[in-house]
């Protein structure tokens, strides 16, 4: 038969270990987005250069 008391310092203490587990988690696995961005920024600027340029 199992312990009729719980103790809540176990609880928390077993929560806050998952809850920074995860946040570790995360941020091991999101990379880093703004090469991405820049790469297409300077893709739209070229593809803007090359219309204004045919338009002219």
């Amino acid at each position: 038969m199992s312990d009729p008391q719980i103790d809540p310092a176990g609880n928390t203490q077993a929560f806050r270990a998952f809850a920074q587990q995860q946040d570790a988690e995360a941020a091991r696995e999101q990379p880093s987005r703004t090469p991405m961005w820049i790469a297409i920024g300077v893709a739209l600027v070229v593809i803007l250069a090359v219309v204004a340029y045919l338009l002219s």
